[in-house]
């Protein structure tokens, strides 16, 4: 197939599959070149979050998460996929290229997961306190480890240990108005295309700290109902051994496919990362899982039942074709 185009509702296809996968306050910061059956993502610098994110490691998670599920699309579709992840020193915008081609190898449980992206959506509402299954959290480890990360469950005392920093977060955000610019751009109020719509946050907790990101910046929004939240909720860490741009690209491929996993069996998920934006906060969270290596995701696992998820741009906004010379 070397020589020829995929069809062009497969790629439809592929690139819908791949932009419903989640990004930091939905920000969506993607785009694809299609050449022949390659498929190349790309940083989209229009898009990023310099306050909040600002060495770009979200929106690398972000677009390992869209390789993932660009890949259970195309195993739904019956072809094969290799892939080359950062750096490319002639292009550092280029996070990845997959090369997609028949293949009769077919992998069952990427083509299984496909089945789940258009149901994986980030919940943040209550949850039921009853504790998941070993077996679920066994599921859950093996899907992490299967893309080359770690997730590591926490304790009660660790859960404590990362609620005081959520605490120390909030109170460095509210001396920096950066950082709530910026999020009152991308949150709040009606989104059609993109960002976290109102509708969206979920309730305001009952309690404080809570095991749920509160991304309301709008007077409204803050004013929203409360919720009481379980008190010891099912967190779990997800991390890498190195931090290279490729090992963040990494971890977000075991982030989708963790999440798509816990999607087939029943289990939403919402993050609680913000002690992850601060570099200092980030390596007390790494220690907290008692291994070396380089926290990415704090997730909060949950078994409510997730409503509408947010809006996508048109899959047009994020193509381009690469020109023959």
């Amino acid at each position: 197939m070397s020589d020829q185009h995929l069809p062009a509702e497969h790629v439809d296809s592929l690139l819908a599959a791949a932009i419903a996968a989640p990004s930091m306050h939905n920000t969506q910061p993607w785009r694809f070149e299609v050449n022949g059956h390659v498929i190349d993502l790309f940083l989209d610098g229009s898009r990023t979050l310099p306050a909040e994110d600002p060495t770009g490691r979200a929106m690398r998670i972000a677009a390992g998460a869209a390789t993932f599920n660009l890949r259970c699309a195309a195993a739904a579709l019956g072809y094969g996929t290799w892939f080359g992840l950062a750096p490319y020193p002639e292009e550092p915008d280029l996070l990845a290229r997959i090369v997609i081609e028949p293949t009769s190898a077919q992998d069952d449980d990427l083509r299984n997961l496909a089945e789940q992206i258009p149901r994986r959506h980030t919940d943040r509402r209550p949850s039921d306190p009853t504790p998941l299954a070993e077996k679920i959290r066994v599921g859950l480890l093996r899907a992490a480890f299967a893309e080359g990360a770690e997730l590591t469950w926490l304790g009660e005392p660790e859960i404590r240990a990362v609620l005081d920093l959520v605490l120390d977060t909030d109170l460095r955000e509210i001396r920096d108005w950066h950082r709530r610019a910026e999020r009152a751009h991308w949150v709040g109020g009606e989104r059609t295309t993109e960002g976290v719509p109102s509708s969206a946050l979920g309730p305001r907790s009952a309690s404080y700290p809570a095991a749920v990101r509160d991304l309301a910046t709008r007077p409204a929004d803050r004013a929203r109902d409360q919720g009481t939240f379980e008190a010891n909720p099912d967190l779990a860490i997800l991390s890498t051994d190195f931090d290279e741009p490729a090992d963040q690209v990494t971890a977000g491929a075991a982030l989708e496919r963790v999440l798509l996993t816990a999607t087939r069996e029943g289990v939403s998920a919402s993050f609680l990362n913000q002690p992850l934006e601060f570099e200092d906060l980030r390596r007390k969270v790494q220690r907290l899982t008692q291994r070396p290596g380089h926290a990415h995701m704090i997730i909060r696992f949950s078994r409510s039942h997730p409503g509408v998820g947010t809006a996508r741009r048109p899959i047009a906004d994020f193509r381009t074709t690469k020109e023959q010379p």
